[in-house]
């Protein structure tokens, strides 16, 4: 009996270790602002030289002490484009999918709500893209520079909200 109670005991306290490890987990992810689902804001972005897209959805998730990015944007022709990357936020290039305009994103987080990436095609750095979360942590704001495949500047301020 006492050798069945302390495999009861053990394996609650197993469990009562997982539980807390889990939560300690997940809270420490959740505290990260940019992790969410934000939607963008049409009316309150700004995309020069255009056009601005339809609606774009940026599901953000913790991947380690880094993140998964994966935005699924409907076009202005009606076309939906989905693209991504994972990153570790250490400044390190990683590969991006899925978008006509880079293959290759270096992000660094400069601090705990804001960040900078820089996107490139074939080796070529052709946008450079500042993030910050606001204070509340409801809206996320993306500011992007570069120049687009016609030769044109690319002055982008996109308005997210969390959903």
């Amino acid at each position: 009996m006492r050798a069945t109670r302390t495999w009861q005991l053990t394996g609650i306290a197993v469990a009562a270790l997982w539980a807390i490890a889990l939560g300690v987990g997940t809270a420490a992810q959740a505290t990260d602002p940019i992790v969410g689902t934000w939607q963008l804001d049409v009316a309150k972005s700004t995309y020069k030289p255009g056009p601005t897209p339809k609606s774009a959805t940026a599901v953000i998730t913790a991947v380690g002490e880094g993140i998964k990015v994966a935005v699924d944007a409907a076009m202005p022709d009606g076309t939906s484009m989905k693209w991504g990357y994972t990153s570790a936020r250490d400044g390190k290039e990683v590969p991006v999918t899925g978008h006509p305009a880079y293959d290759a994103a270096t992000v660094t987080k400069t601090s705990s709500t804001e960040g900078t990436i820089v996107y490139s095609k074939a080796g070529k750095p052709v946008a450079s893209a500042k993030t910050a979360v606001a204070k509340d942590g409801k809206t996320m704001t993306v500011t992007t520079t570069g120049t687009d495949a016609k030769g044109q500047a690319i002055n982008n301020m996109a308005v997210f909200t969390k959903s």
